[in-house]
């Protein structure tokens, strides 16, 4: 079991900014997993917003390329988001995934809610 706790979600006036963070503790034996958030807003499907591989290559959804940046430290098993010039459409919950090098093994957060208005 792998267990994932998230911060950094709130309100923002548009064009402000926000840093998520995400760390995984359990059943964690090496750096083979790829961390990722994604996001639901209401009455949409869960979207990916990013994800990061084991060896930090990166993937953006193309609604917050430029806007977004994650990355990752193995250290302590934290996948961090920034996000930047945050839109009203960014407004959703905000949930981490971590996605193990076993085949079929993901496991998600409890979400954590991002409101973007003025």
């Amino acid at each position: 079991q792998v267990q994932l706790v998230e911060s950094g979600g709130g309100l923002v006036q548009p064009g402000g900014s926000l840093r998520l963070s995400c760390t995984a503790s359990g059943s964690i034996s090496n750096n083979m997993y790829r961390m990722g958030w994604y996001r639901q807003a209401p009455g949409k499907q869960r979207e990916l917003v990013a994800d990061i591989s084991s060896d930090s290559r990166t993937n953006y959804a193309d609604s917050v390329k430029g806007r977004f940046t994650i990355s990752r430290d193995n250290t302590i098993n934290t996948v961090h988001l920034q996000m930047n010039d945050l839109k009203p459409e960014d407004t959703a919950v905000y949930y981490c995934r971590w996605t193990s090098w076993r085949p079929g093994e993901y496991y998600w957060g409890q979400g954590t809610q991002v409101t973007v208005s003025s």
